[in-house]
């Protein structure tokens, strides 16, 4: 497989939510949940309309890769990563694809079987079909660990934030071989309004507006 398809398997990986074996990180240390806490954390994710950043992400077989993100609440999401890497990911409509420019082949996924998915949503709340598992502050991060209610097979999405001010830094998904990938945000802009054509990939202008 090349290391183009191996970074896209990564990204796709930390998209759904898959059944952890038994060797996934013990979580003896993470406190129980604090709902004071959570009822910010759910604040700041609906005050959330408009993200742009770089990101780093890393595969737990060392894989990395770099490129910008933007994240329009609700329903929108675009990963694209810097050349040489052809991939690009994009969220719109209830569908998640990941698009190889050079081979031109998409690959989609509903947008509700992924553990991002419940960014993308108009309102969050970290209860009812989602159970947070865990909350610690490690590393000058509060970091919140979860997934969705009566599926605790299904696998654990934590969401990492810096809390002075809040901000959406990091997640970390681990998939069905107990493979982490970790995806992390800097260079953050919240200010920024894309062209929403980038998002729609049903839209002939789409890979017209993919670099600008």
């Amino acid at each position: 497989m090349s290391r183009r398809r191996l970074l896209g398997a990564a990204l796709l990986a930390a998209l759904p939510l898959q059944p952890l074996l038994a060797q996934q990180r013990p979580q003896s240390r993470a406190a129980a949940p604090d709902r004071a806490v959570l009822a910010q954390v759910e604040a700041y994710l609906n005050g959330l309309r408009t993200l742009r950043a770089r990101f780093l992400q890393i595969g737990q077989n060392g894989a990395s890769a770099q490129g910008t993100a933007w994240i329009v609440r609700p329903g929108r999401m675009r990963f694209d990563y810097d050349p040489p890497e052809p991939l690009l990911l994009v969220a719109s409509g209830g569908q998640v694809m990941m698009f190889d420019r050079e081979l031109r082949q998409p690959t989609t996924v509903p947008a509700s079987s992924t553990p991002l998915g419940l960014l993308l949503r108009d309102q969050i709340r970290l209860s009812g079909d989602v159970t947070v598992t865990g909350m610690e502050r490690r590393g000058g991060f509060l970091h919140v660990s979860l997934h969705r209610t009566g599926a605790p097979a299904e696998g654990r999405l934590t969401l990492s934030f810096s809390e002075d001010p809040m901000q959406l830094r990091q997640w970390t998904v681990v998939d069905a071989q107990g493979r982490e990938t970790r995806v992390t945000l800097y260079e953050i802009d919240t200010t920024a309004r894309p062209d929403l054509r980038i998002f729609d990939f049903n839209d002939p202008r789409f890979l017209e507006q993919e670099r600008r």
